[in-house]
């Protein structure tokens, strides 16, 4: 079927959850009139949608049937999708009309999949706060004759959306606590656009050197000698830069044991490596949207956006920092495809002076200098062969093993950005369950 009308298509799906979002937009601005209820927004959705199936969908919809597609009914990849495409348009054009910021209209969008801390049989949940930081925490009900494993899991969503109580994070967690007996503690760190970096981060070392006291290792029954970090995208970054952190924090005494991180945004220098535009336009996360994502972390201010989308950000006397990210030397060949590397072309002081975030280790782990990897815990990363940030998991495998830390490099040839939270419906897929399993697997074997 032609893009544009399968686009047509996917309206009245759309439409319906759609409306509800925009009631939630115009109710929090001030002086909203009759004129702008449900049926009415509607109607000019529609004409919204009709528009764009007329400009925009032949580039949204190339390449969007999910790798592997054979394994999975065509209706659950239609559903994809129509869950994903038209909220962007929808953000962008709220943003356009100057009635929100487009990351919080996407928040509202995953708002949408929030879920109740609820025990069951097998795990006990609850909403709490570990050095006043939300937190969901998942203790096993089993009984257990020693002490039991545990598992810090920040989730994704480029800084900017998502949350530990959203139905596939929910899930993932329960499965892990129940699989691996372990104590799990999903993390609610604070998100931009309304906090940046480096507050992110601070939220989330805070919870990890509250958890890691021997006092509170103690309370929740876990063993010192077995814990884990873990997250994925966004929260594989955080993930990655609070291990980092923590080899220099002299405080901290229990060590992890393991990291584990599932496709993560290790780098900002260079946002035009062979995966960026092998995968410029794949589902999930095509390239302007994580360009978008790494630039709301550090400003609002679109003169950044503008400078990473054209790959021209980084300022001369940043110059060294190249070689941390420097993909003729760290990439296998069969990744490097027939893509040639270039010199960097280097952008105004004025950025990296006024926003000094993106040149940080803590921001972009990748950045840091090998002596600072060495004592990392045992690391598996994950990565997807149709993911923009699929080099900088691959890059990060390389600086490891470099270093002598023993890395095991899981990488999933018809897998898409996002690949592990398709667990729950309307995008229940065989691939996030595949992932998933993987996932849990390795840990349960490694922690």
């Amino acid at each position: 079927m032609l893009p544009a009308l399968r686009y047509l298509e996917a309206m009245d799906i759309f439409i319906s959850n759609a409306s509800s979002v925009w009631c939630l937009i115009l109710g929090s601005q001030k002086g909203t009139n009759e004129y702008q209820t449900s049926v009415q927004f509607q109607d000019q959705l529609k004409s919204l949608l009709c528009f764009g199936a007329a400009t925009v969908p032949n580039r949204l919809f190339q390449q969007t049937r999910l790798p592997g597609a054979h394994q999975h009914s065509s209706h659950t990849t239609f559903t994809l999708e129509v869950q994903l495409l038209p909220s962007v348009l929808m953000a962008e054009f709220a943003e356009w009309l100057g009635l929100v910021h487009y990351m919080e209209v996407l928040m509202m969008i995953t708002s949408i999949e929030y879920t109740a801390p609820i025990s069951d049989e097998n795990v006990t949940v609850t909403d709490t706060k570990f050095n006043n930081v939300p937190v969901r925490l998942y203790v096993p009900r089993k009984q257990s004759s020693g002490l039991k494993r545990a598992v810090i899991y920040i989730h994704g969503g480029g800084w900017c959306v998502g949350g530990s109580a959203m139905e596939p994070y929910d899930l993932l967690s329960r499965w892990t606590a129940n699989e691996l007996n372990a104590v799990v503690i999903s993390i609610e760190y604070r998100l931009a656009p309304m906090y940046h970096f480096p507050v992110q981060f601070e939220d989330v070392y805070a919870v990890v050197k509250f958890f890691l006291q021997n006092s509170v290792l103690a309370q929740y029954e876990v063993d010192p000698n077995r814990i884990c970090i873990s997250g994925d995208s966004a929260g594989g970054n955080l993930a990655a830069a609070v291990a980092q952190q923590l080899l220099d924090d002299a405080e901290v005494k229990a060590k992890l044991k393991i990291q584990a991180l599932l496709y993560p945004a290790l780098q900002t220098l260079d946002l035009d490596l062979p995966s960026y535009k092998d995968n410029e336009n794949k589902p999930i996360l095509p390239k302007s949207l994580m360009v978008r994502f790494w630039s709301e972390y550090f400003t609002t201010d679109v003169s950044l956006k503008e400078a990473m989308a054209s790959n021209r950000h980084v300022p001369a006397e940043s110059s060294h920092l190249f070689r941390f990210v420097n993909w003729s030397n760290l990439l296998p060949e069969k990744f490097k495809k027939d893509h040639v590397y270039a010199s960097p072309i280097y952008g105004s002081s004025r950025l990296g002076k006024k926003y000094p975030g993106f040149l940080d280790p803590r921001a972009a782990p990748l950045l840091a200098d090998d002596t600072k990897l060495f004592g990392l815990p045992v690391t598996y990363v994950l990565t997807c062969q149709h993911d923009v940030l699929r080099d900088d998991g691959i890059m990060y495998v390389s600086r490891l093993r470099k270093v002598g830390i023993e890395v095991i490099h899981d990488h999933i040839e018809d897998a898409i950005h996002g690949a592990l939270i398709f667990i729950t419906s309307p995008t229940d897929l065989a691939l996030g369950h595949r992932v998933a399993n993987k996932y849990i697997k390795w840990l349960n074997m490694n922690l």
